[in-house]
């Protein structure tokens, strides 16, 4: 059975003035289904980067993404059954919270009355029943990244990319969102985080260590 996540041999290097400049050098990695894997180093050591290339925002210059065996390497992030949850919440200030969650859901032709019955779901299981009306600037920072977890789960994708998403939170409203990512995993959706919190990595069964580029350690969480 092959792993829901693989990376193999994965390298980036930026071509400048000045040369080549590494981003990423032979980073080699696998996730299987179910699991909680944080993504952690100093700053500019690649982890983002890492969880950029997953998701299809950035292409390496070398080696390959596989998701459940399929190589997705030269794919698009539409074309990857991968959604991700950014630092700033990445809402479409115009738009209502219904009209946030439904967007995916809209896109990919899905009848308005299967769109509403996800969206009652979502929200429900956000713990935002009753504010699918309400603009994102009418919206804590907290509710904010809980809406913005609903559009990424409602699709169902195989994987879930956070990139820091407790970053601009309250350590009261982060903790919300990291018990309700881990609500998620134990539900059966695989996560993968970059943090640079070390209490929000406790929440992961697996911490991967990256330093200038490099994956230096994989170690396992005692939960």
């Amino acid at each position: 059975m092959p792993a829901l996540l693989e990376l193999d041999h994965v390298g980036l290097s930026y071509h400048t003035l000045a040369g080549e400049i590494p981003a990423l050098s032979q980073i080699s990695f696998s996730i299987q289904e179910g699991e909680f894997v944080s993504l952690v180093g100093p700053s500019g050591c690649g982890k983002t980067t890492t969880l950029r290339i997953i998701a299809g925002l950035e292409r390496p210059t070398a080696g390959r993404v596989l998701i459940d065996g399929t190589d997705v390497t030269g794919l698009p992030p539409e074309k990857r059954p991968v959604n991700t949850v950014f630092q700033n919440y990445a809402l479409f200030p115009h738009m209502t919270v219904f009209q946030n969650i439904a967007y995916g859901l809209k896109v990919l032709g899905i009848s308005k009355s299967e769109q509403k019955e996800r969206v009652m779901a979502a929200l429900s299981l956000v713990r935002l029943a009753g504010f699918e009306r309400r603009m994102p600037s009418q919206l804590s920072g907290g509710q904010q990244q809980r809406v913005a977890i609903a559009r990424a789960v409602i699709a169902n994708p195989q994987l879930i990319l956070a990139d820091e998403p407790t970053g601009n939170l309250d350590s009261k409203n982060g903790q919300e969102v990291m018990e309700l990512l881990s609500e998620l995993n134990r539900e059966g959706t695989t996560i993968i985080m970059v943090t640079h919190s070390q209490h929000d990595s406790t929440y992961a069964h697996r911490v991967l260590h990256l330093f200038d580029g490099t994956l230096v350690k994989d170690l396992t969480n005692k939960l």
